[in-house]
């Protein structure tokens, strides 16, 4: 395993609640193209920590590259709820598109 791997998995063994490590370690298993351990470290995150925005986007990116699209629009659709209640216009903006892409 790769040094920044080991590094947030260590991070978030320990419990730690901080979103930023979690989502980086689910980018880390994306950018290694470890899609179902990015899958289920986003959904972890999720569960931790359900009104940070930036998952939503990336996870929904791995579930359409996965095939499971049905996900895909699910989590977008969350994430621009979320996004929408932070009043955050930008991530809304991208999270439409992305899920019009869709389909």
């Amino acid at each position: 395993m790769g040094k920044r791997l080991d590094f947030l998995l260590k991070v978030t063994s320990s419990g730690s609640d901080d979103p930023f490590a979690w989502y980086g370690l689910a980018m880390e298993y994306r950018s290694l193209s470890r899609l179902e351990e990015a899958v289920a470290t986003f959904e972890a995150l999720r569960g931790r920590t359900p009104d940070y925005v930036p998952m939503y986007l990336m996870c929904g990116q791995v579930l359409e590259s996965l095939g499971r699209l049905d996900q895909a629009r699910a989590w977008l659709s969350a994430g621009i709820e979320v996004a929408e209640t932070k009043r955050d216009d930008h991530a809304v903006a991208e999270l439409r598109t992305a899920l019009g892409a869709l389909g």
